[in-house]
């Protein structure tokens, strides 16, 4: 039985394969959000790309309690179905 390690083409197929690894696991983080009892939260960065709006817009909306929020500490999170529903309610013909 031939061990890992026994050349150095083993030992770069093995180094490929983990770098290969490495890149999906950050692909993963950058485009998929994780659920929260089936919710997905996005950030205002992510809401603002969303509306294609400012921050100052997504501020205005806040303010004026046109969009729903969650504020935990420091940061403020939108619940993805929150912001559907605003569209939808305010979609004119």
């Amino acid at each position: 039985m031939k061990s890992i390690g026994d050349s150095n083409q083993d030992m770069l197929a093995l180094l490929e394969v983990v770098v290969g690894i490495k890149n999906e696991l950050f692909h993963i983080r950058e485009h998929f959000q994780p659920l929260l009892k089936g919710e997905i939260y996005l950030n205002g960065e992510q809401v603002c790309d969303m509306l294609h709006i400012s921050k100052r817009t997504l501020q205005q909306y806040r303010d004026d309690g046109l969009i729903p929020f969650i504020k935990l500490e420091r940061k403020i999170l939108f619940r993805e179905s929150d912001i559907v529903k605003v569209l939808e309610e305010n979609y004119k013909r």
